[in-house]
């Protein structure tokens, strides 16, 4: 895709979503780095942080509404993806600890030394390069989607049944990495983080960094999005949404374009998965979990399907509410909170947030040009009657 086609998919909620995004990613490293501690208008690095985990979720929200607002694929099990990218970035980053780990081996990683290993895994070999550990974030997901995929669009799976199997899929994964003898730490993971590419991962500058890194990896996933869904790649997925039979009647190999943008998705939610991780410290089975899925897909519910921005959005917003929430005496009643939000959405605001804004501005459009039109038929100024 060439930079005419990412910038002519544009309109205009589009381009201020971008210019804000791109406004975050420089200034508050900015302010992080260049204010007195202290100061208003410094941001702590604890809030950098925050904010890039809030950018990593937003990318994978992007990811979840390429593929359910567009396409309609609702898949419960992108957590998975997401996971497998942060465990293949946390792989790269514990190749880094060296010796300095509490055991002091050189090559094996401390729960390695701990579980009694003889040598590492074959698995581990390459890890230790930066780029090897970054080609693994997109292949490891995306292969899965694939060989996940082309098995169940082949056989077409859809609608619920589609559902249930992505989450079975990532609930197998889940079991599977909490077996210590899985060779990724078990049910504490992979943490105890030193460097990244040399930098300390600790640093305040290091965190700026990563923050700037995935507010650009939320721009690229947005401009790659808007490229897919307003081409005539796009057009053939909304078909294939609204009346798959009648698209694949036409003539259109309905189970390769999803195939296709389902894979492309699970890549994207790997590359959050790896921007996540350093930022946390710590990657571990509990990511695959089914109900980390199924909060995504709320976010998009709630922000709007088949908007994009609404999708990053609403993950800032959710995510934002449940730090807010779970810091309080109101953290018991979290998820009861999330499902009463998803149940209202649904019931109230079924397009979400941003869904249900471009509605009403439309609605006032049409009703402005009507009244537009109305008028000016009652000053004389319509279309001249034909000669009888």
């Amino acid at each position: 895709m060439t930079p005419h086609v990412l910038t002519r998919s544009l309109d205009r909620s589009a381009t201020i979503f971008l210019v804000v995004v791109a406004a975050l990613g420089v200034l508050i490293p900015l302010s992080n780095l260049l204010m007195p501690a202290g100061s208003a208008l410094q941001v702590p690095t604890y809030l950098v942080a925050l904010f890039g985990k809030y950018a990593c979720y937003a990318i994978l929200a992007l990811s979840i509404d390429l593929i359910w607002g567009y396409c309609g694929i609702l898949s419960l099990g992108h957590g998975a993806f997401f996971a497998l990218g942060g465990y293949a970035m946390g792989m790269y980053l514990m190749r880094q600890i060296g010796s300095r780990g509490v055991y002091g081996n050189p090559i094996l990683p401390d729960f390695m030394v701990f579980l009694n290993y003889p040598s590492l895994p074959w698995y581990w070999y390459g890890f230790d390069m930066f780029w090897f550990a970054a080609v693994m974030v997109l292949v490891v997901p995306g292969l899965l989607a694939f060989c996940f995929g082309w098995l169940a669009f082949r056989s077409r799976v859809t609608g619920v049944y589609l559902s249930i199997i992505t989450q079975a899929m990532t609930y197998a994964l889940l079991l599977a990495f909490f077996r210590n003898d899985f060779g990724f730490g078990g049910n504490n993971g992979l943490t105890d983080f030193k460097d990244i590419l040399g930098f300390n991962v600790q640093a305040d500058g290091t965190r700026a960094a990563l923050f700037a890194l995935s507010c650009l990896a939320l721009i690229l996933t947005f401009l790659i999005c808007r490229a897919v869904v307003t081409s005539k790649l796009g057009k053939v997925l909304i078909a294939i949404r609204d009346a798959e039979s009648r698209t694949r009647f036409l003539g259109y190999r309905v189970e390769s374009y999803k195939l296709f943008v389902f894979t492309l998705s699970a890549c994207m939610a790997g590359v959050a998965g790896a921007l996540y991780v350093p930022q946390v410290g710590i990657i571990n089975p509990s990511e695959f979990a089914p109900g980390n899925s199924i909060e995504a897909v709320i976010w998009v519910a709630v922000g709007g399907r088949g908007t994009l921005v609404g999708a990053a959005l609403g993950a800032v917003v959710v995510n934002y509410a449940k730090t807010f929430f779970t810091s309080g005496p109101l953290a018991p009643y979290w998820l009861f909170m999330l499902g009463a939000l998803f149940i209202l959405v649904t019931l109230l605001l079924p397009k979400g947030i941003v869904g249900t804004f471009n509605a009403w501005r439309e609605s006032r459009k049409a009703t402005e040009a009507a009244n537009a039109e109305s008028a000016a038929l009652e000053d004389g100024v319509g279309e001249p009657k034909p000669a009888e």
